[in-house]
């Protein structure tokens, strides 16, 4: 007996993408301008939110892999928005930090970027951005691997 799978209308997976995808696009296109990837945006957000921060950390707070983040702060770093230096109690560890050139980069885009999350809350409505961020937070957390 086969089973049909429910519509794409109604796969998470791709409600997930579709959705990314819809929020991600006027993001793309602001950070474009600021001559940034989203990744790159991703990782100094992080390390401005975070202050010192290692790059383990840093991969798992923007999603990244790790082979990627490599790049990414050699990126940023070539580009004096970052700055990374060993530690000086773990000479093993690495520590990241936000350069004054990557918090410009992000202070001349705050008001762009909120106005687009704003234009989405907005078009939710308050109540249902929060729920749809508490679903999504809960949903990262749950163990779906059983």
């Amino acid at each position: 007996m086969s089973r049909i799978m429910p519509s794409t209308d109604r796969s998470l997976p791709i409600a997930l993408l579709r959705a990314r995808e819809r929020v991600m696009g006027p993001i793309r296109a602001l950070l474009s301008g600021a001559g940034l990837t989203e990744q790159q945006w991703r990782v100094l957000r992080v390390v401005q939110e975070s202050g010192s921060i290692d790059p383990t950390q840093i991969s798992e707070k923007a999603c990244l892999l790790l082979p990627s983040l490599t790049r990414i702060l050699q990126k940023l770093e070539e580009k004096q928005l970052i700055s990374r230096e060993r530690d000086a109690e773990d000479r093993r560890r690495q520590v990241v930090r936000i350069a004054p050139a990557g918090e410009k980069i992000i202070a001349d885009n705050i008001e762009a970027s909120l106005a687009l999350l704003n234009r989405t809350r907005a078009r939710m409505g308050e109540e249902r951005y929060e729920a749809l961020l508490d679903l999504l937070n809960e949903l990262n957390q749950a163990d779906l691997s059983e």
